[in-house]
Protein backbone atom coordinates (compact mmCIF):
# COMPACT_ATOMS: atom_id res chain seq x y z
CA UNK A 1 0.00 0.00 0.00
CA UNK A 2 0.94 3.45 -0.29
CA UNK A 3 0.66 6.52 2.21
CA UNK A 4 2.32 9.86 1.89
CA UNK A 5 3.77 11.26 5.43
CA UNK A 6 3.14 14.73 6.49
CA UNK A 7 3.67 16.81 9.52
CA UNK A 8 3.97 20.39 11.39
CA UNK A 9 1.67 22.32 8.64
CA UNK A 10 1.27 24.82 11.71
CA UNK A 11 -1.62 26.95 10.06
CA UNK A 12 -2.09 30.34 11.46
CA UNK A 13 1.67 30.67 11.75
CA UNK A 14 2.83 34.13 12.64
CA UNK A 15 6.70 34.67 11.47
CA UNK A 16 8.19 38.71 12.36
CA UNK A 17 4.63 39.74 12.62
CA UNK A 18 3.64 38.09 8.90
CA UNK A 19 0.50 35.36 9.28
CA UNK A 20 1.64 32.60 6.95
CA UNK A 21 -2.08 31.51 5.86
CA UNK A 22 -1.82 32.59 2.31
CA UNK A 23 1.77 31.21 1.95
CA UNK A 24 0.23 27.53 3.40
CA UNK A 25 -2.77 27.90 1.32
CA UNK A 26 -0.78 27.50 -1.42
CA UNK A 27 1.59 25.13 -0.65
CA UNK A 28 -2.03 22.80 0.71
CA UNK A 29 -3.26 23.31 -2.92
CA UNK A 30 -0.30 22.08 -4.31
CA UNK A 31 -0.19 18.96 -2.00
CA UNK A 32 -3.71 18.23 -3.20
CA UNK A 33 -2.29 18.30 -6.29
CA UNK A 34 0.32 15.46 -5.32
CA UNK A 35 -2.40 12.98 -3.25
CA UNK A 36 -4.81 13.41 -6.91
CA UNK A 37 -1.83 12.51 -8.91
CA UNK A 38 -0.45 9.56 -6.57
CA UNK A 39 -3.60 8.34 -5.62
CA UNK A 40 -1.76 7.38 -2.40
CA UNK A 41 -4.23 4.42 -0.21
CA UNK A 42 -3.98 7.01 2.86
CA UNK A 43 -2.14 10.26 4.31
CA UNK A 44 -0.83 10.04 7.52
CA UNK A 45 -0.68 14.01 9.37
CA UNK A 46 1.91 13.64 12.37
CA UNK A 47 0.72 16.25 14.71
CA UNK A 48 0.81 19.95 14.61
CA UNK A 49 -2.07 20.48 12.37
CA UNK A 50 -2.02 24.33 14.35
CA UNK A 51 0.44 26.61 15.45
CA UNK A 52 -1.52 26.99 18.78
CA UNK A 53 -4.26 25.83 20.70
CA UNK A 54 -7.00 28.77 19.76
CA UNK A 55 -6.24 29.18 16.38
CA UNK A 56 -7.52 32.43 14.42
CA UNK A 57 -10.06 31.93 11.97
CA UNK A 58 -9.07 31.92 8.89
CA UNK A 59 -6.70 29.01 10.00
CA UNK A 60 -9.01 26.77 10.66
CA UNK A 61 -11.18 27.28 7.91
CA UNK A 62 -8.29 26.54 5.70
CA UNK A 63 -8.13 23.12 7.67
CA UNK A 64 -11.73 22.64 6.86
CA UNK A 65 -11.26 23.30 3.23
CA UNK A 66 -8.50 21.30 2.97
CA UNK A 67 -9.21 18.12 4.56
CA UNK A 68 -12.54 18.10 3.24
CA UNK A 69 -11.04 18.51 -0.39
CA UNK A 70 -8.49 15.52 0.21
CA UNK A 71 -10.86 12.88 2.15
CA UNK A 72 -14.14 13.48 0.69
CA UNK A 73 -13.39 15.33 -2.83
CA UNK A 74 -10.39 12.57 -3.29
CA UNK A 75 -11.71 10.08 -1.62
CA UNK A 76 -8.70 9.57 0.33
CA UNK A 77 -8.27 7.93 3.85
CA UNK A 78 -6.93 10.35 6.74
CA UNK A 79 -5.28 9.50 9.78
CA UNK A 80 -4.01 12.02 11.92
CA UNK A 81 -3.01 13.31 15.41
CA UNK A 82 -2.30 16.13 17.36
CA UNK A 83 0.89 17.47 18.20
CA UNK A 84 2.57 19.45 20.99
CA UNK A 85 1.11 22.95 19.12
CA UNK A 86 -2.61 21.82 19.62
CA UNK A 87 -5.37 21.34 21.69
CA UNK A 88 -5.88 18.15 21.65
CA UNK A 89 -9.83 18.76 23.00
CA UNK A 90 -10.86 20.91 19.81
CA UNK A 91 -9.32 18.61 17.25
CA UNK A 92 -11.47 15.57 18.84
CA UNK A 93 -14.35 17.25 17.95
CA UNK A 94 -16.52 15.50 15.88
CA UNK A 95 -13.64 12.62 15.54
CA UNK A 96 -16.43 9.72 16.40
CA UNK A 97 -18.34 10.30 13.16
CA UNK A 98 -15.30 11.48 10.60
CA UNK A 99 -14.90 7.81 11.12
CA UNK A 100 -17.09 7.24 8.29
CA UNK A 101 -15.57 9.13 6.11
CA UNK A 102 -11.95 7.28 6.72
CA UNK A 103 -11.22 10.01 8.45
CA UNK A 104 -9.56 9.14 11.79
CA UNK A 105 -8.01 11.87 14.10
CA UNK A 106 -6.94 11.18 17.36
CA UNK A 107 -6.84 14.37 19.21
CA UNK A 108 -6.15 12.84 23.12
CA UNK A 109 -4.27 10.02 24.06
CA UNK A 110 -6.40 6.71 24.64
CA UNK A 111 -5.87 3.79 27.22
CA UNK A 112 -7.31 1.64 24.12
CA UNK A 113 -4.47 1.86 21.69
CA UNK A 114 -6.27 -0.01 18.92
CA UNK A 115 -4.97 0.22 15.14
CA UNK A 116 -6.42 1.90 12.30
CA UNK A 117 -6.74 -0.70 9.48
CA UNK A 118 -6.18 0.12 6.19
CA UNK A 119 -5.19 -1.99 3.27
CA UNK A 120 -3.48 -4.52 4.92
CA UNK A 121 -1.14 -2.40 7.30
CA UNK A 122 -2.14 -1.21 11.10
CA UNK A 123 -1.60 2.19 12.23
CA UNK A 124 -1.24 2.98 15.84
CA UNK A 125 -2.18 6.91 16.18
CA UNK A 126 -0.36 8.45 19.02
CA UNK A 127 -1.07 12.02 19.77
CA UNK A 128 1.33 14.14 21.99
CA UNK A 129 0.56 13.75 25.23
CA UNK A 130 2.53 15.28 28.39
CA UNK A 131 4.11 12.47 30.66
CA UNK A 132 1.37 13.28 33.73
CA UNK A 133 -1.50 12.58 31.52
CA UNK A 134 0.11 9.54 30.57
CA UNK A 135 0.90 8.50 33.86
CA UNK A 136 -2.88 9.38 35.07
CA UNK A 137 -4.16 7.18 32.33
CA UNK A 138 -2.27 4.13 32.97
CA UNK A 139 -2.16 4.78 36.89
CA UNK A 140 1.55 4.51 36.89
CA UNK A 141 3.74 6.31 39.08
CA UNK A 142 7.16 5.60 37.65
CA UNK A 143 6.52 7.80 34.56
CA UNK A 144 8.07 10.87 34.94
CA UNK A 145 9.66 12.04 31.16
CA UNK A 146 8.84 11.47 27.88
CA UNK A 147 10.97 8.56 27.28
CA UNK A 148 8.86 6.72 30.33
CA UNK A 149 5.48 7.91 28.80
CA UNK A 150 6.70 6.70 25.15
CA UNK A 151 7.59 3.59 26.69
CA UNK A 152 4.51 3.03 28.73
CA UNK A 153 2.56 3.89 25.32
CA UNK A 154 4.66 0.85 22.99
CA UNK A 155 4.64 -1.60 25.79
CA UNK A 156 0.80 -1.37 25.60
CA UNK A 157 0.66 -0.96 22.03
CA UNK A 158 2.96 -4.44 22.13
CA UNK A 159 0.10 -6.65 24.05
CA UNK A 160 -1.96 -7.14 21.03
CA UNK A 161 0.49 -6.52 17.90
CA UNK A 162 0.99 -8.62 15.59
CA UNK A 163 4.73 -8.89 14.17
CA UNK A 164 3.77 -10.48 11.18
CA UNK A 165 2.06 -7.52 9.54
CA UNK A 166 3.03 -4.26 8.43
CA UNK A 167 2.56 -1.88 11.93
CA UNK A 168 3.01 1.98 11.81
CA UNK A 169 3.20 4.07 14.71
CA UNK A 170 2.33 7.83 13.69
CA UNK A 171 3.39 9.99 16.57
CA UNK A 172 4.71 13.60 17.53
CA UNK A 173 8.08 13.58 19.43
CA UNK A 174 11.82 14.69 20.17
CA UNK A 175 13.89 11.44 18.92
CA UNK A 176 17.31 12.02 20.87
CA UNK A 177 19.56 13.23 18.33
CA UNK A 178 17.69 14.85 16.20
CA UNK A 179 18.30 18.12 14.67
CA UNK A 180 16.46 21.36 15.70
CA UNK A 181 15.59 24.58 14.04
CA UNK A 182 14.11 28.01 15.93
CA UNK A 183 10.62 27.38 14.99
CA UNK A 184 9.83 24.23 17.24
CA UNK A 185 8.60 23.96 20.50
CA UNK A 186 10.57 22.70 23.56
CA UNK A 187 8.78 19.96 24.61
CA UNK A 188 10.75 20.60 28.17
CA UNK A 189 14.16 21.50 29.92
CA UNK A 190 17.13 19.20 28.87
CA UNK A 191 16.91 16.16 28.11
CA UNK A 192 13.60 14.86 29.79
CA UNK A 193 11.89 15.68 26.37
CA UNK A 194 13.60 12.92 24.26
CA UNK A 195 12.70 9.71 23.44
CA UNK A 196 15.00 6.56 22.34
CA UNK A 197 15.22 5.66 18.76
CA UNK A 198 14.86 2.01 19.99
CA UNK A 199 11.57 2.57 21.75
CA UNK A 200 10.37 2.00 18.06
CA UNK A 201 11.85 -1.14 16.86
CA UNK A 202 8.45 -3.42 16.77
CA UNK A 203 6.99 -0.91 13.82
CA UNK A 204 8.15 -1.34 10.16
CA UNK A 205 7.61 2.50 9.94
CA UNK A 206 7.85 4.99 12.30
CA UNK A 207 5.90 8.09 10.89
CA UNK A 208 6.98 11.35 12.85
CA UNK A 209 5.69 15.37 13.59
CA UNK A 210 7.69 17.57 15.51
CA UNK A 211 11.23 18.21 14.07
CA UNK A 212 11.14 20.65 11.18
CA UNK A 213 13.30 18.64 8.83
CA UNK A 214 13.26 15.37 6.85
CA UNK A 215 16.95 14.86 7.28
CA UNK A 216 16.33 15.65 11.23
CA UNK A 217 17.16 12.29 11.52
CA UNK A 218 18.79 9.72 9.90
CA UNK A 219 17.37 6.30 10.66
CA UNK A 220 16.07 3.20 8.34
CA UNK A 221 12.59 3.24 9.74
CA UNK A 222 11.83 6.14 11.81
CA UNK A 223 11.08 9.18 9.77
CA UNK A 224 10.22 13.17 10.19
CA UNK A 225 8.48 14.58 6.98
CA UNK A 226 9.66 18.16 8.33
CA UNK A 227 7.26 21.19 7.74
CA UNK A 228 5.46 22.11 4.70
CA UNK A 229 6.91 25.21 4.82
CA UNK A 230 9.99 27.46 6.58
CA UNK A 231 9.20 29.09 9.88
CA UNK A 232 12.17 30.57 10.64
CA UNK A 233 15.29 31.73 9.34
CA UNK A 234 17.34 28.64 10.42
CA UNK A 235 15.27 26.47 8.03
CA UNK A 236 16.55 29.04 5.30
CA UNK A 237 18.87 25.75 3.75
CA UNK A 238 16.20 23.17 4.79
CA UNK A 239 14.47 21.29 1.44
CA UNK A 240 11.17 21.07 2.14
CA UNK A 241 8.82 17.92 0.97
CA UNK A 242 6.27 15.13 1.47
CA UNK A 243 7.20 11.51 2.00
CA UNK A 244 5.56 9.05 -0.18
CA UNK A 245 5.97 5.43 0.87
CA UNK A 246 4.97 2.35 -0.29
CA UNK A 247 4.73 -0.83 2.19
CA UNK A 248 4.58 -4.07 1.00
CA UNK A 249 2.93 -6.80 2.92
CA UNK A 250 5.75 -8.08 4.99
CA UNK A 251 6.65 -4.30 6.16
CA UNK A 252 9.46 -3.41 4.13
CA UNK A 253 9.14 -0.59 2.29
CA UNK A 254 10.43 2.38 -0.42
CA UNK A 255 10.71 5.88 0.48
CA UNK A 256 10.98 8.87 -1.47
CA UNK A 257 9.84 12.88 -1.39
CA UNK A 258 8.36 15.12 -3.42
CA UNK A 259 9.04 18.74 -2.84
CA UNK A 260 6.54 21.82 -2.78
CA UNK A 261 7.65 25.25 -4.40
CA UNK A 262 6.22 28.07 -1.91
CA UNK A 263 5.15 31.21 -3.58
CA UNK A 264 6.84 33.24 -1.25
CA UNK A 265 10.58 31.65 0.06
CA UNK A 266 12.62 32.02 2.94
CA UNK A 267 15.93 33.55 2.02
CA UNK A 268 19.01 34.98 3.73
CA UNK A 269 20.49 37.82 1.70
CA UNK A 270 24.03 39.16 2.76
CA UNK A 271 26.02 41.95 1.64
CA UNK A 272 26.84 45.79 1.65
CA UNK A 273 23.61 48.22 1.38
CA UNK A 274 25.06 49.63 -2.04
CA UNK A 275 25.54 46.37 -3.58
CA UNK A 276 22.08 45.12 -2.45
CA UNK A 277 20.26 48.46 -4.07
CA UNK A 278 22.01 48.14 -7.15
CA UNK A 279 19.81 46.85 -9.60
CA UNK A 280 22.85 44.58 -11.58
CA UNK A 281 22.07 42.61 -8.24
CA UNK A 282 18.63 42.59 -7.59
CA UNK A 283 17.35 41.97 -10.52
CA UNK A 284 18.62 38.24 -10.77
CA UNK A 285 16.64 38.11 -7.23
CA UNK A 286 13.05 36.72 -6.76
CA UNK A 287 12.43 40.17 -4.77
CA UNK A 288 9.23 39.23 -3.17
CA UNK A 289 10.67 36.46 -1.06
CA UNK A 290 11.19 36.64 2.93
CA UNK A 291 13.94 37.58 3.59
CA UNK A 292 17.02 38.04 6.26
CA UNK A 293 19.20 40.94 5.35
CA UNK A 294 23.09 40.91 7.17
CA UNK A 295 24.55 44.41 5.89
CA UNK A 296 28.39 44.20 5.97
CA UNK A 297 28.75 48.04 6.39
CA UNK A 298 30.46 48.92 9.28
CA UNK A 299 30.11 52.72 8.87
CA UNK A 300 26.66 54.65 9.96
CA UNK A 301 23.55 53.73 8.07
CA UNK A 302 20.34 56.07 7.40
CA UNK A 303 17.20 53.81 7.89
CA UNK A 304 18.45 51.12 5.90
CA UNK A 305 15.82 48.60 6.34
CA UNK A 306 13.11 51.19 4.73
CA UNK A 307 15.69 51.70 1.63
CA UNK A 308 15.65 47.82 1.78
CA UNK A 309 12.32 47.30 1.43
CA UNK A 310 11.77 49.69 -0.98
CA UNK A 311 13.08 47.43 -3.78
CA UNK A 312 12.44 43.87 -1.30
CA UNK A 313 8.75 44.39 0.20
CA UNK A 314 9.22 41.32 2.61
CA UNK A 315 12.37 41.93 4.61
CA UNK A 316 11.23 40.70 7.87
CA UNK A 317 15.16 40.80 9.61
CA UNK A 318 17.58 42.96 9.27
CA UNK A 319 21.44 42.28 10.82
CA UNK A 320 24.64 44.34 10.86
CA UNK A 321 27.65 42.01 10.51
CA UNK A 322 29.87 44.47 12.96
CA UNK A 323 26.75 43.72 15.55
CA UNK A 324 26.83 39.93 15.67
CA UNK A 325 30.93 40.24 15.65
CA UNK A 326 30.87 42.47 19.08
CA UNK A 327 28.05 40.01 20.15
CA UNK A 328 29.91 37.09 19.71
CA UNK A 329 33.01 38.92 21.67
CA UNK A 330 31.07 40.00 24.28
CA UNK A 331 29.77 36.51 24.52
CA UNK A 332 33.01 34.46 24.91
CA UNK A 333 34.79 37.49 26.79
CA UNK A 334 31.49 37.37 29.64
CA UNK A 335 32.35 33.27 29.08
CA UNK A 336 36.09 33.85 29.98
CA UNK A 337 35.05 35.68 33.24
CA UNK A 338 32.81 32.31 34.09
CA UNK A 339 36.30 30.50 33.86
CA UNK A 340 37.52 32.65 36.60
CA UNK A 341 40.66 33.24 34.25
CA UNK A 342 43.22 35.76 36.21
CA UNK A 343 43.07 39.28 34.76
CA UNK A 344 46.14 39.04 33.00
CA UNK A 345 44.83 35.74 31.41
CA UNK A 346 41.63 37.92 31.04
CA UNK A 347 43.83 40.98 29.25
CA UNK A 348 45.42 39.05 27.09
CA UNK A 349 42.68 36.71 25.48
CA UNK A 350 41.24 40.41 25.07
CA UNK A 351 43.54 41.74 23.03
CA UNK A 352 43.92 38.92 20.74
CA UNK A 353 40.31 39.34 19.72
CA UNK A 354 40.56 42.68 19.21
CA UNK A 355 44.07 42.76 17.47
CA UNK A 356 46.07 41.01 15.26
CA UNK A 357 49.19 41.64 17.47
CA UNK A 358 50.65 38.45 19.25
CA UNK A 359 50.82 38.85 23.24
CA UNK A 360 54.18 38.55 22.95
CA UNK A 361 56.36 37.79 26.19
CA UNK A 362 57.26 41.84 26.42
CA UNK A 363 53.99 42.77 26.65
CA UNK A 364 53.10 40.29 28.59
CA UNK A 365 55.25 41.68 31.30
CA UNK A 366 54.06 45.25 30.63
CA UNK A 367 50.85 43.94 31.48
CA UNK A 368 51.03 42.50 34.60
CA UNK A 369 53.39 45.45 36.39
CA UNK A 370 50.70 47.49 35.38
CA UNK A 371 47.97 45.32 37.16
CA UNK A 372 49.84 44.90 39.63
CA UNK A 373 50.06 48.74 40.33
CA UNK A 374 46.64 49.18 39.60
CA UNK A 375 45.83 46.31 42.38
CA UNK A 376 47.90 48.11 44.71
CA UNK A 377 46.69 51.34 44.57
CA UNK A 378 43.19 49.82 45.22
CA UNK A 379 44.59 47.97 48.44
CA UNK A 380 45.82 51.95 49.41
CA UNK A 381 42.48 53.20 48.83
Amino acid sequence: MKFIHTADWHLGKLVHGVYMTNDQREVLLQFADVVAEEKPDAIVIAGDLYDRSVPPTDAVELLDEILFKLNVDLKTPIVAISGNHDSAERLSFGSSWYKHSQFYLEGKLRADLKPVHINGVNFYLVPFAEPGHVRELFGDDTIHSHQDAMKAVIGKIEENLNPNEPNVLVGHAFVLGGAVSDSERTLSVGTSGCVHSDLFAPFSYTALGHLHSPEAIRHDTIKYSGSLLKYSFSEAKHTKSISIIEMSDNGSFTHRTRSLTPKQDMRELEGHLEELLDPSFYEKQKLDDYLKVTLLDEGALIDPINKLRQIYPNVLHLDRKVDLIDIKKKTAFSSAQREKKTDLELFEQFYEEMTTSEFIEEKRDVMADIINRVLKEEVRR
